[in-house]
């Protein structure tokens, strides 16, 4: 009973204290009446209104004050705010925080280094100068300071008072001296050497005569980077398991650390069995290949990239054999050092396409970028088919940047693809020249790849050099009217002047129309109509033959063209095959001369972003009433098949005349340099081998030289440069013949318009 008691008066005393303090409240809120500003210059009465949430007729109490206290703070107009609310009159005294004049930032000498340091500050001219935000961009600055390896800058700010309440912001900005990596070291269960493992990250060790590189100096993010390089390095060689607990700098000496890597390789793994998981209406026979390809690789150790480039395989097989959508989940189970891995493959759900939206092309027609879709609205989506449509998107060469996202439908259950472009100009004027042992030669072309915005290709150029002059016009529309056809129109003339040291003279001109256009999956077919007049004139001192060959001459071809593309993209091709055979009939003609071509290349992406390709190209032209053909129809290997050579400056020679040869072959080997360079976006290293032969004289079979092999090896550069794309090659021949001109550098330079 007395328990009961004390429980009921504890319940009195509760509710008596919440009733005083309800009847508090109320007796010292008051209704809002009237708002007194003072102190304010710069910003009137009614803005500062603006900022409160409190009106005339309201009820105010001490928690209402501390509201519009704060919300006056926030704003960030003000340095110091007092409110105080005296009989119904809420009365605010102000302080204005200076206005910024001017912000100068001292002793930065670089655009690019000052853009970068203040991307991330709050502070901007003519906004308001709050101290804590001009000490918190100034942690910013050294932040960024230290992503470009100034580690050791200071920053003071100079607060410079002018009239009317303004102010200018000096930051005096001491850079320092940049930190160097003086040492690289591995500690730790690392199983590789360290020369090894320093090929594979980014950083450097600094040399005295490492001047271009900036990889030698301390950088935080690309320290980040060279983690995980490490780390899918040793997955890749096996060490699935690896551990890299940290990457620490130790400073040494004044500007100089040392950077360390500790690691922790753990047991190799190996791959165990390989197996696939179809679901029931797969056919296993499409399979065969890939179930090889898995049982080649037990008891290999296990690799990123080998399971990468199995899903991308499965995908592919998925995409030609007709089967639209798929899922593929890897189930991983261990036994001892050995991974079993299971591709399981399920038909996943079946999603359309509702809408495709293009963003960004102000000068590129919408209907020139949906031409390159490999889905349409409508379509089921497939995640190849769209990386295809993208990357045929950036093939075309016409945008600086192409991002692409896929979106889910909120009013139904199908996707949205929103692409966005980035235009660039499409005008190119190129220069190219070539230095060797029979001399020099030049070249210039003007091309715009995006007529009108209607993706018409337009191309003049003029080549030159000790004895010829050649000039080519062409224009060429990708899909005439909708039609998906390709049109093309090509006027040509060029002249070879060898009558001072040969005793004749050659002029062509002529013109062509074409039309390409895919008749299967993958296979393009090609029909044109290719037409010349040529004049031929001889002096006492030309050949027999050139004698002959004296005169005047119409030339009409068929021209028939066979493309069967198997490339996995346009755009930076890794995998896959190309064949092309091009076929010129005569039609009218007094040498009946019939031409064909032939060209192979095959793309392998060897390891980790490598593209390899090797190419065969063989060229033959014939007279098909055994007439000798014009020296105008031989032929010679193309400079970019057998580099290190003067394209016309090679093969049979009728004294000291090269007439080329009736049949040309080439082999080539191309394979990019990833690991050089990898952090420059605008570089790109190539090594290539090169062999190639020229033979066949249809008129003096004792000037043939067919068992020459000429071949050669070297490297090419390709270098986005800031007037635009320059391309080098310096070529060491290996085998040739000794009347062969060689040409060990040669360049392309071209900029925009």
């Amino acid at each position: 009973m007395q328990l009961v008691k004390k429980k009921l008066l504890y319940n009195f005393f509760l509710i008596q204290l919440c009733i005083n303090i309800l009847f508090t409240s109320s007796l010292y809120a008051q209704n809002l009446e009237k708002i007194e500003i003072n102190g304010n210059i710069r910003i009137s009465n009614e803005t500062i209104q603006t900022f409160l949430t409190a009106n005339i007729n309201d009820t105010i109490n001490d928690t209402d004050l501390n509201v519009i206290l704060k919300e006056l703070y926030d704003t960030n107009f003000f340095s110091n705010v007092s409110v105080k609310f005296i009989d119904n009159k809420l009365v605010i005294d102000v302080v204005e925080n200076p206005i910024i004049e001017n912000i100068i930032y001292q002793n930065i000498k670089s655009d690019d280094l000052l853009n970068f340091i203040t991307q991330d500050t709050k502070l901007i001219k003519r906004s308001s100068f709050v101290k804590n935000y001009a000490e918190n961009d100034i942690s910013v600055m050294l932040d960024n300071l230290k992503k470009r390896s100034y580690y050791f800058s200071k920053i003071d700010l100079i607060v410079e008072n002018l009239e009317d309440n303004k102010v200018n912001l000096i930051y005096d900005i001491d850079l320092g001296n940049k930190a160097k990596i003086r040492k690289i070291s591995f500690i730790g269960d690392k199983v590789f050497k360290d020369n090894e493992l320093r090929s594979v990250i980014l950083s450097e060790e600094y040399k005295f005569w490492k001047f271009i590189t900036q990889k030698k100096f301390l950088n935080e993010e690309m320290v980040s980077f060279d983690l995980r390089l490490l780390k899918n390095f040793f997955i890749n060689k096996g060490y699935y398991n690896v551990e890299i607990f940290s990457s620490n700098a130790k400073l040494l000496n004044e500007n100089n650390f040392e950077l360390i890597f500790n690691i922790n390789a753990g047991e190799r793994i190996y791959f165990g069995d390989l197996t696939i998981d179809l679901p029931p209406n797969y056919n296993e026979r499409d399979f065969i290949n890939l179930n090889k390809t898995l049982s080649n690789l037990k008891g290999l150790p296990y690799s990123i990239y080998s399971i990468e480039k199995i899903t991308k395989e499965i995908n592919y097989i998925a995409l030609y054999e007709q089967y639209e959508t798929i899922d593929i989940n890897v189930l991983e189970t261990f036994e001892a050092n050995k991974i079993n891995l299971s591709f399981i493959i399920n038909e996943s759900e079946k999603k359309y396409i509702s809408r495709i939206n293009i963003f960004g092309n102000n000068v590129t027609r919408e209907n020139v970028i949906r031409n390159q879709f490999e889905i349409d609205e409508g379509d089921i989506f497939n995640e190849i088919l769209y990386n295809k449509s993208i990357n045929n998107i950036k093939s075309l060469n016409f945008f600086k940047d192409v991002n692409a996202e896929v979106l889910d439908d909120d009013t139904s259950d199908e996707k949205i693809i929103n692409i966005n472009v980035e235009e660039k100009p499409t005008g190119e004027i190129g220069a190219s020249a070539g230095v060797g042992t029979g001399g020099s030669s030049i070249g210039i072309s003007v091309k715009e790849n995006n007529y009108l915005g209607k993706g018409l290709g337009l191309t003049s150029s003029l080549f030159i050099d000790e004895d010829s002059i050649k000039g080519l016009f062409s224009v060429v529309n990708p899909n005439y009217n909708d039609s998906e056809k390709s049109v093309y129109a090509r006027a040509e003339a060029s002249e070879i002047d060898k009558l001072t040291d040969f005793g004749y003279k050659t002029n062509r001109t002529g013109f062509a129309l074409g039309t390409n256009f895919e008749i299967f999956d993958d296979m393009s077919f090609g029909i044109g109509n290719k037409n010349y007049y040529e004049k031929i004139e001889t002096d006492k001192t030309a050949s027999t033959l050139q004698k002959k060959q004296q005169g005047n001459y119409w030339d009409t071809f068929l021209n028939l063209d066979f493309d069967y593309d198997k490339r996995n993209q346009k755009f930076k091709t890794s995998d896959g095959s190309r064949t092309f055979y091009s076929l010129d009939i005569p039609l009218i003609s007094e040498t009946n001369t019939l031409t064909s071509s032939l060209q192979y290349t095959k793309y392998k992406e060897l390891y980790d972003e490598n593209i390899t390709s090797v190419s065969f190209y063989v060229k033959a032209s014939n007279s098909i009433t055994n007439d000798n053909i014009k020296l105008s129809e031989r032929n010679n290997l193309p400079s970019n098949k057998l580099k290190g050579f003067v394209s016309s400056k090679v093969g049979p020679k009728d004294g000291n005349d090269y007439i080329g040869g009736n049949y040309v072959s080439s082999f080539n080997i191309r394979s990019t340099l990833p690991q050089l360079l990898k952090e420059s976006q605008n570089v790109d290293f190539s090594l290539f081998f090169d062999a190639a032969n020229i033979w066949g004289v249809d008129y003096n079979s004792s000037l043939d030289n067919s068992d020459k092999i000429r071949s050669s090896t070297g490297i090419t550069v390709d270098w986005f440069t800031v007037i635009g794309p320059l391309n080098f090659s310096l070529a060491l021949p290996i085998t040739k013949d000794d009347t062969d001109q060689t040409e060990t550098f040669r360049f392309n330079l071209g900029t925009t318009f």
